[in-house]
């Protein structure tokens, strides 16, 4: 039995609630992981942010997890706007505290991340991860949206009318790339003309710089933009010209003007971490599966049939069916997106 099993079992952690919960870690190769006695008390997390809470990916995990905390079944602090190079240091304080779970994003510390996990072998860790999982006590997760984003993509497709799309992403990492791609291959499926200009600002968040590519492509005549990052529909509200979101709904935030969002949610992610780890269940897997359409962690938000037609609409939900169940799988394509013009 591992140090971090025994912890959780010495605190004493209930039993599984459902046989879904129990088919949910088969997946995660957890099936056979011991099941301890029930434990009354929330479990205490925390989360390491490297940007505000508010930037779209860091706002899907912080929900989730006040979410829980609302439920019950943790106590919940965070660091927001840790540097690169705090980071390692504000894990070891979170871990010395007796954190039993510690959440956060890895990408661009994945050495020192794994090195602290390593070296709390009694708290568990799932950070977000280009990587896979390690014993005794990292597990990963991502934001596998790549199915809706590529029913933006057919959205995009369609409503283009100069046949150009422009596209402004934070870094070329696994994790947007993916989405990037997913969503190129939907607007090329309904429309074999379309072409693409790709910017990356080198940034998470920095609206100022987003917005500013964002006017570059429009005035080369980009008349659709797909806003990875925040600054993006605000030049294409000054432009007066369509956008697609990412990751969290700002349809309401830029009315007529964001007309498809993929979104994200954490929530299955979360909550399976969570129930793990208050069962003495946890152990090193991904679980970036939980981000997949089937399983609730994607979705596309509601469209509206006076922006893109009830014949878009139409298309893109006929494509989800077959999504769902299981006769169309959207490709996942890891590299670099380039512009195409």
């Amino acid at each position: 039995m591992s140090v971090l099993v025994a912890r959780i079992k010495a605190t004493g952690r209930r039993a599984f609630l459902a046989a879904g919960l129990a088919a949910g870690l088969s997946i995660l190769g957890l099936a056979n992981a011991v099941v301890p006695s029930a434990r009354a008390q929330a479990i205490e997390v925390a989360a390491i942010y490297t940007v505000p809470v508010e930037q779209q990916w860091v706002s899907r995990i912080h929900i989730a997890l006040q979410a829980a905390e609302k439920r019950g079944d943790i106590t919940y602090v965070w660091s927001e706007n840790v540097a690169n190079t705090d980071y390692e240091r504000v894990m070891r304080e979170y871990a010395e505290q007796g954190k039993n779970l510690i959440v956060g994003e890895a990408f661009a510390v994945e050495r020192a991340a794994r090195k602290v996990a390593g070296d709390y072998p009694e708290t568990a860790f799932l950070m977000g991860s280009s990587f896979g999982p390690a014993q005794p006590n990292f597990s990963v997760f991502d934001n596998w949206i790549h199915e809706p984003s590529y029913l933006t993509g057919m959205v995009a497709g369609k409503l283009t009318k100069s046949n150009l799309i422009g596209m402004v992403g934070g870094y070329p990492i696994p994790e947007v790339n993916r989405l990037m791609n997913a969503f190129m291959d939907g607007a090329r499926e309904v429309n074999p003309d379309v072409q693409f200009l790709v910017s990356f600002i080198g940034s998470w968040y920095d609206p100022p710089a987003a917005k500013e590519a964002a006017f570059a492509m429009v005035d080369s005549g980009a008349d659709i933009l797909y806003a990875e990052r925040f600054g993006v529909s605000d030049a294409a509200v000054e432009r007066g010209i369509k956008a697609i979101g990412n990751v969290i709904d700002t349809q309401a935030d830029y009315p007529g003007t964001v007309v498809a969002s993929a979104l994200w949610h954490m929530e299955p992610t979360i909550d399976r971490a969570i129930e793990a780890v208050k069962s003495g269940a946890f152990e090193p897997a991904d679980y970036g599966p939980y981000s997949f359409m089937s399983y609730g962690g994607g979705s596309l938000a509601p469209m509206d049939a006076a922006l893109v037609g009830q014949d878009v609409i139409d298309l893109v939900e006929a494509k989800r069916a077959e999504i769902l169940s299981g006769l169309f799988r959207v490709n996942v394509n890891d590299s670099e997106p380039k512009s195409t013009r």
